[in-house]
């Protein structure tokens, strides 16, 4: 008799399988086997929040042959997830597999490597209850606030829409941040510059204020006319230089919100798109001669801790590719941030030696890039730090101060392989050339002393990354919930995209409005970060989970109830979006409204003006039929498809997306869909098909 191993993946079975070898049979669940009913919320208030779990219907097929293959063997180990989602996945298959939860029969793997694989096996524990207890905590918060506050929308402002305990943070950040844009009022100031010459080296200088050391804001443009009028009357003399040398420390690696970080603003992946290339990268890929490979550790963790036998072997291969040098006289360690579950290393390679380039061929390009990434930011997160030489000069002008800085490498250390990229980017900083004090300086007779005026700016609109980081730093949700958390709020239309960053739509801020409030504990960020703590100690056995739960679920009926009386009879108007386009009927600027088929341009003159026309946006080519532009819509449950603009006229429809090609037979529009570039023109009847290298089934799991 063999022993069974039953883990999520099948395709990270296949890779486990290897590493176990005869003896064992390795199989994957897919997942959750049970879960609480889509039908209703399945927490019982009155007991206790006693949890009503039922079978999910795709999954009674794999249960059977779970079932059968348990019967069969000789032991069963539970190697699901090693987090707590995977750790409830273990305690559901246990009842359903009707196991001992005493057994020490669950096991985890950190790294799907032999050495992680055999680590695993040679440690099983038991069922860690308290880990279950939390993500049972989590899951009931989540349906208590859904369940009972959705509704509570869908009759005070328009049905379908949906209240997250976390989404709704995340939206009233969004929302919070745009009203500050709004209430923005830019100030007028003004900058003055010098472009000077020594030794014919050109470098710039800029206004500080006095020579006495005083700073001096330039309002307006009289002001910066004044000093403008006497520096041009004066010289431009040094009075001091000061040199130093300035250290710079590599970024830690990556724990699971920072590498979504770094995705999105080096590679613009998304939160989904990021960590679904992560597990695929976790789970194994095929590598020539050496079969399938897990290449980083577990990617969902807040951990930057790195294993010994990790660090020596990264220090060995940077000292052979780098040189001694490049490594630091003691070993870095990064100190993680308060609250910091630790329950897993920081994301790494698994193998230093399987270097992106060398892998290469093997991956697929969203594959490669992720996994490079990975790579350099934990080598170089163990290289010797950047020195740079820095010099900082004052320079006198007829009483006023001008400065000038600048800097060249000393030493690269970790920039010579990576640097970490930054939301603000830094101003550039360039050599200056060698001066001493009471040097003249001449002034570049092109360029010379010029003053120019700013505004003050706003606020920027948070984009994936800054809004992660956001989420991130206020302790709301988890990483690995980052991702469904703003795909959510896209999805419901409660934000949309402008230039990458996310602004709040009419819907989002309404909704926003109303939780704020009604329900300022659900919308709070301390609160909801609170709440985390809370799911936190679970974990740890500090708290009891249903005692967590009820405290906060009397108050929160509490509040729900005084809604319910303060809003009867009330309801909430969603104010329609303005467009620049104007009604060619009437002359008012249409509203962008919701239908059948998703967002269209109505007129707000309705019912005297019943003008109404599809959003054509930017998609490519034109209808095969009657060459009119094609638009995008979307079917009921939200799928989408594209069809042609001039419907009713033109009945045109097809689940296949445009390209900006034509059709090299007869000129019209292609499309692209079920691996292939064709010409939906019958008679035509040119199709190409597309290759594409094959990836790795997706993890579902989200906490």
């Amino acid at each position: 008799m063999s022993k069974l191993v039953i883990l999520e993946s099948p395709s990270k079975a296949k890779t486990v399988q290897k590493y176990l070898g005869a003896g064992y049979e390795v199989v994957g669940c897919t997942g959750h086997v049970r879960d609480l009913p889509k039908s209703s919320m399945g927490v019982d208030i009155e007991h206790d929040f006693a949890l009503k779990y039922t079978v999910l219907a795709n999954k009674k097929e794999i249960i059977k042959k779970l079932k059968d293959a348990a019967e069969k063997s000789e032991f069963v180990y539970l190697a699901t997830d090693p987090d707590r989602e995977g750790e409830a996945i273990s305690w559901h298959l246990a009842h359903v597999l009707g196991l001992d939860l005493n057994d020490e029969n669950r096991v985890v793997f950190n790294e799907i490597t032999k050495s992680g694989v055999e680590y695993g096996m040679s440690h099983p524990r038991k069922v860690d209850i308290d880990l279950v207890d939390a993500q049972q905590a989590r899951r009931v918060l989540d349906r208590l606030v859904g369940y009972k506050l959705s509704p509570f929308l869908w009759r005070k402002v328009k049905r379908g829409l949906s209240a997250g305990r976390v989404q709704s943070v995340a939206l009233r950040l969004i929302v919070d941040r745009e009203k500050e844009i709004r209430a923005f009022v830019p100030e007028e100031y003004w900058t003055i510059s010098a472009k000077l010459i020594k030794d014919r080296k050109k470098f710039t200088a800029k206004f500080h204020g006095t020579v006495d050391g005083k700073k001096v804001d330039i309002p307006n443009e009289e002001t910066a006319t004044k000093i403008l009028d006497a520096v041009t009357d004066g010289q431009f003399e040094v009075a001091s230089v000061k040199n130093g040398t300035r250290t710079k420390q590599p970024a830690p690696p990556f724990n699971t919100s920072t590498m979504q970080q770094e995705a999105s603003r080096r590679l613009g992946y998304d939160g989904k798109r990021t960590m679904r290339v992560a597990q695929q990268l976790y789970e194994g890929v095929e590598i020539p001669s050496k079969g399938s490979v897990g290449l980083i550790t577990y990617m969902r963790t807040d951990s930057l801790r790195i294993s010994e036998e990790a660090r020596a072997t990264a220090a060995n291969f940077i000292s052979n590719r780098f040189g001694n040098n490049y490594l630091p006289s003691k070993p870095r360690y990064f100190k993680a941030k308060k609250g910091t579950q630790d329950a897993h290393e920081a994301i790494r390679p698994t193998s230093v030696d399987m270097t992106p380039e060398s892998v290469k061929d093997a991956l697929t390009a969203e594959q490669y890039k992720l996994y490079k990434l990975i790579w350099e930011r934990f080598i170089a997160s163990l290289m010797a730090n950047c020195l740079q030489d820095t010099v900082s000069v004052d320079i006198h002008n007829n009483g006023y101060l001008f400065k000038a800085s600048g800097y060249k490498v000393k030493f690269d250390g970790f920039t010579a392989l990576y640097v970490e990229s930054k939301d603000d980017e830094e101003e550039e900083n360039s050599a200056i050339p060698p001066m001493s004090v009471g040097d003249i300086l001449k002034v570049d007779s092109m360029n010379g002393v010029v003053k120019e005026q700013h505004f003050t700016q706003p606020p920027v609109r948070y984009n994936y990354a800054t809004l992660t980081k956001a989420l991130d730093e206020n302790g709301i949700g988890r990483p690995a919930t980052y991702a469904p958390i703003i795909s959510n709020i896209e999805q419901r239309d409660y934000v949309t995209k402008i230039s990458k960053a996310y602004a709040p739509t009419p819907l989002g801020e309404a909704v926003t409005d109303l939780m704020c409030e009604h329900f300022k504990k659900i919308v709070d960020v301390k609160f909801t970060a609170g709440m985390e703590e809370s799911l936190d100690k679970i974990g740890d056995g500090e708290l009891g989970w249903i005692e967590t739960i009820r405290k906060f679920y009397d108050d929160f009926a509490k509040t729900l109830k005084a809604a319910e009386d303060d809003m009867n009879g009330k309801r909430v108007k969603v104010p329609d979006e303005e467009t620049d386009v104007v009604c060619e009927l009437c002359g008012r600027k249409m509203v962008i409204k919701n239908g059948r088929f998703g967002k269209f341009l109505a007129c707000p003159g309705y019912p005297a003006c019943k003008n109404a026309k599809p959003i054509t946006g930017d998609i490519k080519g034109s209808c095969p039929l009657c060459s009119s532009k094609l638009v995008q819509r979307n079917t009921k449950k939200g799928k989408k498809f594209f069809g042609c603009s001039s419907y009713p006229g033109c009945k045109f429809m097809t689940w296949d997306e445009p390209t900006a090609d034509n059709c090299p037979n007869c000129g019209k529009t292609l499309f692209k869909g079920r691996g292939k570039v064709h010409c939906l023109d019958e008679a035509c009847g040119y199709e190409k098909t597309v290759t594409r290298k094959k990836t790795k089934s997706d993890d579902t799991n989200e906490d």
